[in-house]
């Protein structure tokens, strides 16, 4: 589905989310309503990062979506199998490059953005165990590994409120996908704030 719309017909988007953690951070996102009623929002969780690429040419083949977008971890470098969802989303397309269009990251990880709703902090490691200290601190979680129960805890403490905190400074952050402590978040959750889906035609008019 491509070309200009009437400004009030309703987009819609889907995002492959990488993994558990990165679903339920986008649901809780979509169930706070932050985003601009233009957009419905799918979220689709790809069960890991081998995952995406498939799961991407699944949902953008079947035609139901204005746009089609994955939300993953850049992990650690040299970031081989990120480059690689990337390298696979470009030959799809038969696009140099155009997967920086469609994917949106946090280097070393997801938990990168997610703790920017707490406090300005730059994670050393996409590491669970190496990150357990910070959220606790931040969070008052224990013992953090990504299980349900700690991340439906987590998710619960995210509000409207810290969400504005965490578009303020991950826009703070580099948004080259190979710089440590990096992210393009912002960039599409100030696209999601906003009614104005030219953003989407223009990636369309690309494709």
């Amino acid at each position: 589905m491509t070309g200009k719309r009437m400004i009030l017909e309703q987009v819609t988007i889907c995002i492959i989310c990488e993994g558990s953690e990165e679903y339920d951070y986008m649901s809780r996102l979509k169930e706070l309503n932050v985003w601009n009623e233009q957009y419905r929002v799918d979220l689709v969780d790809a069960g890991g990062n081998g995952n995406l690429p498939a799961r991407y040419q699944d949902k953008y083949q079947n035609g139901l979506y204005d746009l089609v977008l994955v939300f993953c971890d850049t992990d650690k470098k040299p970031y081989e199998q990120y480059m690689e969802i990337k390298a696979k989303i470009d030959r799809f397309h038969g696009i140099d490059g155009i997967s920086n269009r469609l994917i949106y990251f946090g280097n070393p990880c997801t938990m990168q953005i997610i703790i920017e709703h707490f406090a300005e902090v730059m994670l050393k490691s996409p590491a669970k165990k190496v990150n357990s200290t910070v959220i606790q601190q931040y969070t008052g979680i224990n013992d953090y590994k990504a299980k349900q129960e700690q991340r439906t805890a987590l998710m619960r403490l995210i509000n409207k409120e810290n969400y504005e905190l965490m578009v303020e400074r991950v826009d703070r952050l580099p948004c080259s996908d190979t710089d440590m402590n990096s992210s393009n978040f912002n960039i599409l959750m100030n696209h999601l704030s906003n009614s104005n889906t030219d953003w989407i035609d223009k990636i369309n008019e690309e494709l």
